[in-house]
């Protein structure tokens, strides 16, 4: 599954960084977000490590993958969560020269999806809708934002439906790359290089 993934234990010293000016605002989001939809459900955190509001790039992701959600209420959208894909976006946000308060990380539906099995399922168009007033939230928490990055083709759809159906967007440059997975292993060099120059030119 194409989802932004961390690692089970949390991370305690940015748990006790919530409230920082910088992320204060986004987190609030994400208790709001806990506790709509009729049960509490995982959220992660913004990560104070960002840019948070005052980010110029939005990097996008799909959805809080199931170590994720294992994480709980210590979850975090962190390039820090100990995976392959964490590592991979990574080592290219470092190749392309941008530092870690360039930007802000998020999922475009920032909860998880389950089948009727109780199976983790991918976003469909009515998740993303649904999804759409927290990504519009996010983008309009963030005053400098000059681009957005989204890794994976949900992630891109969700920028577009936000742009053509919200009746407000705010437009930025979109610039997209494919998921940097593990499992998304084909062409990986060429994924690579192509997340790399995504985030290189979503730098003003």
């Amino acid at each position: 599954m194409h989802a932004e993934t961390t690692g089970v234990a949390g991370m305690p010293s940015k748990l006790a960084r919530l409230e920082e000016r910088h992320v204060a605002a986004l987190n609030g989001l994400v208790r709001q977000l806990r506790t709509t939809g009729g049960s509490p459900r995982v959220v992660p955190w913004a990560d104070p490590d960002s840019g948070g509001v005052d980010a110029r790039v939005l990097v996008l992701f799909e959805s809080p993958a199931n170590l994720t959600v294992s994480a709980g209420a210590s979850a975090f959208s962190s390039e820090d969560n100990e995976n392959a894909t964490s590592r991979s976006f990574a080592a290219a946000r470092i190749e392309a020269g941008m530092t870690r308060r360039d930007y802000l990380r998020w999922n475009v539906v920032p909860w998880p999806l389950f089948d009727a099995a109780g199976v983790r399922r991918p976003p469909n168009a009515d998740d993303l809708d649904e999804a759409q007033p927290a990504l519009a939230a996010v983008i309009e928490l963030m005053p400098g934002l000059s681009s957005i990055v989204t890794f994976g083709a949900t992630a891109l759809t969700a920028v577009m439906r936000y742009y053509t159906l919200h009746d407000h967007p705010v437009i930025v440059p979109v610039l997209a790359a494919p998921h940097p997975s593990p499992a998304n292993g084909h062409r990986r060099g060429e994924n690579h290089v192509r997340a790399v120059n995504a985030l290189r030119r979503s730098l003003p």
